[in-house]
């Protein structure tokens, strides 16, 4: 058991209150828990300062998830009057007598008064294990029957996270999928950039203080903001509820400073910057984060730059997370953001990408070469040819696989290079083997723009009787098509960038030699028009396997140069192959 997977508080015969193990962190037990007692919460509304609210305990919401219970409480003092419980307070510690009983992570939107839910501590200790068996417990009946019939409408306090140096469409683009999440994203509401390089001290950072957790750092960068539970040593416990659930990660986060409130009708929030680095969150679940103070996390230098020949070229330097599950994320949305800022994600624009991700562990870079076009929106095109590549390496389960760097040039232009595949013909459309094949293929561009390309394809010498197709198609389907030849569990992380490096740009147009007889694959290869007893035994294998059945027999491909054009759509010619 790791260092962050931290242990269950040790509770002690005939007492109210447990310590544990590891340190001398004084907890009150949950099963000690009554309605009508009174405590006191810290957090900051100001600034770096610790303040006290009030809080009256209302009662036990009991399994309100797996082995989950939940402490009903009202706040009271300093602003809370008119703010009510705010995003940003998640993770405030609240005590009886100075022994700790938890978090303040859950809210009611559109509450009219600052009622919470508090996350008992006994469950937030146990990150990373299985939740401690719940022990008897006395509940105010009737404060619980008061409560239930809105129970279901308390939710965990949104994690407000702030987005600097990023466009404003960037935010409207994502914003959905965050909130999804349980984030608020807020656009400029941080003041963001570098921060000191030099760690700040442990023992600065207490209960009640606000910290900032870094995905993205420099000249953009992503926060979510929250409060520290409990430190216990160089363990810190925040948030009271999960962030985003990543599990094990490895996160930087830094102590900020509250800059002033926002009391808003749906759910008011504090604006924050961070200040210095503290360390790292080690742990994403779905009671707490946990992190280990003075630990520096391995980030990853990310450089974008653009050139949109109107102006000089634009860079942006940033740190960011190494994460299998965030960083392709983060990744978008600041590639994006790069985009949006040149001004025409509106209108008729091009982009052309080139670059790479270099890795640790001696394996290839990935290759990133590709050009996008568009009527609208071309950016979360190209954003996301750059972030799928990425999540597919990372995810692919190869747990010492780590990103070195990522350097990205864009090049943006406001003319929309695409060619449609509009016509194609073969000719001529009855041949036997070793005869000639001429196709012409006609794109369509704009303003009426016609191009004609020619290829010429050989039959070749024993090649069976029947129809032989020509599928003319862009990059996209191309490589959808060659998908099914992908090893579908890739044996190293060399295999599967390689397959990676290797897909079709955007840029040509290839043609596609196919038969209709079946084929299948075997150990990555197709194996076209198999002895039927074969094929059965194959088709059973693969389609249990999820694997598109039947599919045509590849004979050849071809490849038609547009020059840095964007080529879209698909067109069949079929010819007849005689004896």
């Amino acid at each position: 058991m790791g260092v962050c997977r931290f242990i269950v508080s040790l509770l002690l015969a005939g007492s109210a209150w447990a310590q544990v193990a590891t340190g001398q962190l004084a907890i009150y037990p949950l099963r000690d828990i009554r309605a009508g007692q009174h405590a006191i919460g810290k957090t900051v509304f100001s600034g770096s300062k610790i303040e006290e609210f009030q809080v009256e305990i209302l009662g036990v919401l009991q399994n309100v998830g797996p082995r989950q219970s939940i402490i009903l409480a009202r706040l009271s003092g300093g602003p809370l009057a008119q703010t009510g419980v705010m995003q940003g307070m998640s993770g405030s510690p609240v005590y009886i007598n100075g022994r700790l009983v938890g978090a303040v992570a859950l809210a009611f939107n559109f509450s009219k008064e600052p009622i919470a839910g508090i996350r008992p501590i006994e469950e937030m200790l146990a990150v990373g294990d299985a939740p401690a068996q719940p022990g008897p417990r006395k509940v105010a009946s009737n404060v619980v029957s008061n409560v239930e019939s809105f129970a279901s409408k308390l939710i965990d306090i949104a994690t407000p996270v702030s987005f600097s140096g990023f466009t404003a469409g960037t935010l409207e683009q994502f914003a959905p999928q965050l909130k999804k999440l349980g984030l608020e994203p807020r656009q400029g509401v941080s003041s963001g950039g570098k921060l000191p390089s030099k760690m700040g001290a442990p023992a600065s950072l207490r209960p009640g203080d606000m910290i900032a957790v870094e995905l993205l750092s420099g000249d953009m960068s992503i926060g979510a903001e929250g409060t520290v539970t409990a430190v216990d040593g160089k363990a810190i416990y925040a948030f009271g509820h999960q962030f985003m659930s990543v599990g094990n990660t490895e996160l930087p986060f830094a102590r900020a400073e509250v800059l002033t409130l926002l009391p808003n009708l749906s759910s008011s929030f504090k604006i924050s910057s961070p200040l210095e680095w503290m360390g790292s969150i080690t742990e994403d679940r779905s009671t707490s984060i946990y992190g280990e103070l003075g630990r520096r996390a391995n980030t990853v230098p990310l450089e974008i730059t653009v050139k949109d020949g109107r102006r000089a070229p634009l860079s942006y330097h940033m740190q960011m997370i190494q994460d299998r599950v965030l960083s392709p994320y983060v990744v978008q949305t600041a590639v994006y953001s790069a985009m949006d800022a040149t001004e025409r994600t509106l209108g008729l624009a091009s982009y052309s990408l080139r670059g790479g991700v270099e890795f640790v562990q001696g394996v290839p870079p990935l290759k990133l070469d590709n050009t996008y076009a568009g009527d609208f929106n071309v950016p979360l095109q190209a954003s996301t040819g750059v972030a799928s590549p990425l999540a597919s390496i990372l995810g692919a389960g190869f747990d010492a696989l780590k990103i070195k760097s990522i350097k990205l040039e864009i090049e943006a232009s406001e003319h929309k290079r695409l060619l449609q595949v509009d016509q194609v013909t073969a000719s001529p459309k009855q041949v036997h083997p070793g005869d000639s094949i001429e196709l012409s293929v006609t794109f369509t561009g704009e303003n009426g723009l016609e191009t004609q390309k020619s290829v010429h394809y050989r039959v070749p010498v024993g090649a069976p009787a029947g129809i032989l197709s020509f599928t003319v198609s862009d990059g996209s389907m191309t490589n959808a098509l060659d998908q099914q030849m992908a090893p579908s569990v890739p044996k190293s992380p060399t295999q599967l960038v390689s397959f990676l490096n290797n897909l079709h740009p955007n840029t040509n147009a290839y043609v596609r030699v196919w038969r209709t007889d079946p084929a299948f694959e075997v150990q990555g290869q197709d194996l076209p028009d198999p002895p039927p007893s074969v094929g059965l035994i194959l088709a059973k294998a693969q389609a249990a396997q999820g694997a598109w059945l039947p599919r045509g027999s590849k004979v050849d491909e071809l490849q038609i140069e547009t020059g840095d054009v964007v080529v879209t759509g698909s067109k069949t010619a079929q010819v007849e192959v005689k004896e």
